[in-house]
Parts: C-alpha cells; structure tokens; sequence
C-alpha cells in the first residue's frame, strides 16, 4: 500500500494535557453537616485542552512544552495549600476550572499557537468539572 496516497480529511485539530497536584480545602457555604464543609483533600487532575485549525513547527497545535509554565504556577501557587484560604472565591471544581482558564488565557494564551477550548479540574477518579471557554 502507497501511505502517501491517503488523502488527509478537512478539519481541525485538538490537543490535550493532563497536570496534577495536591490541595486541601473545605466549602464553608454549605450547611454544617455536608462533609465538604468539613476540611479534605485532593489528588487534582487539571487537563488544559487546546485547539487550532493548523499546525505549526513540525505539525503541533502547541508544543507541550510550551505549557510549562501552568504546571510551575501549578507547584508554586497551589500544590499543598488550602485551597480556601488562598483563592479569592469558593474553591468547587466548576470555579476552580474557570479560575485555571483565566490564568491560561492571561499568561499562555498570547504565546501560543493553540486556542484554549476547556479546563477540566477533576477531585476524583468519579468526579470532575470542566469549563469551557466562548470562542473568541
């Protein structure tokens, strides 16, 4: 079989990477008794999914290495930490996802190739959030 005779499709392309870290919080907005008003902890997973209609440099949407910098903000800023004490809302997965979309977009966004489409932030291997941002 010639390889070089299949006909690449029209379309574009998106990319996914996966960072984790570990954080405490509790959600002092629920009622007393709800277990999440109650101090615990996380092994997060934060997935940042991009996406372009072109690839550039070898064939990339963004080189992953170029997203570095969100797992440095990452091990600095929230790795270890109560979550509540140090971010500037209650920390549920939905807002903490939009929050990590807001730091991509002001601090990667402007240096990349990629698009950002959606953050998800996942507390457990069942439970997770994802936002996802308006085209711009």
């Amino acid at each position: 079989m010639d390889l070089g005779s299949i006909q690449l499709p029209p379309g574009g392309f998106t990319i996914g990477k996966k960072f984790t870290f570990e954080a405490g919080h509790r959600l002092p907005g629920l009622q007393p008794d709800h277990k999440c008003a109650r101090q615990h902890g996380h092994s997060y997973e934060v997935e940042v999914i991009l996406t372009a209609p072109t690839l550039e440099g070898p064939g990339f949407v963004t080189d992953f290495g170029a997203l570095a910098p969100f797992k440095e903000f990452l091990d600095t800023e929230l790795d270890h930490r109560n979550l509540h004490e140090i971010l500037p809302f209650e920390p549920t997965s939905e807002r903490l996802a939009q929050f990590l979309a807001g730091w991509v977009i002001q601090n990667l966004q402007p240096t990349i190739h990629g698009r950002l489409v959606a953050v998800l932030a996942r507390e457990t291997t069942n439970s997770w959030a994802r936002f996802d941002v308006e085209a711009q």
